[in-house]
């Protein structure tokens, strides 16, 4: 298993991308997103604006995933990605998430990417019970780690104690 969990600041972490749990604008927003636009600097946000939009306001439909550089950032690359908004389980979150994960690390994989880490997307604002959306996530890491030959370092970044026991008690479990 090639699965790890950093308690702290997603930002500070000289890994070769990070992920960016995002809007579909891809222009900054609260949280993640926020920090890692203030982190990365301008240069972050004028890169964003040059990615085509599939429809007016949207960049990067939820569950798909894109990259960019990673500009004042340690980390190489931001593989922003959206989460589903949390409605109660019925409207494909599961699946939506799912798709995050596993689009990220395509993008990744397709950019010689041999570290990655995640925030616990979906898990803010937009409402994911974490208690769902963690096993959700290990698991979706995992098949796709066992799927493919070329491993990829993944570690999970979690803010507060409370969401990184929760990822160690999962990744324990496996």
């Amino acid at each position: 298993m090639n699965m790890h969990v950093f308690e702290g600041d997603i930002t500070i972490l000289a890994v070769d991308a990070i992920v960016n749990a995002a809007n579909e604008t891809l222009l900054g927003g609260g949280g993640v997103d926020g920090a890692i636009h203030r982190g990365a600097g301008p240069g972050l946000l004028e890169e964003c604006r040059k990615l085509p939009q599939v429809r007016p306001g949207v960049r990067c439909p939820t569950g798909e995933a894109r990259i960019t550089g990673g500009h004042r950032l340690p980390a190489r690359h931001v593989i922003h990605t959206v989460g589903p908004i949390w409605h109660g389980g019925h409207a494909g979150e599961p699946a939506l998430l799912a798709a995050c994960y596993r689009n990220s690390l395509e993008l990744a994989l397709q950019h010689g990417v041999e570290s990655i880490t995640f925030p616990a997307i979906s898990c803010g604002v937009y409402g994911y019970p974490p208690q769902l959306a963690v096993p959700l996530a290990v698991a979706t890491v995992d098949a796709w780690q066992a799927a493919h030959k070329q491993p990829i370092a993944v570690t999970f970044a979690c803010f507060g104690s409370d969401m990184a026991q929760r990822y160690r008690a999962v990744l324990d479990s496996i």
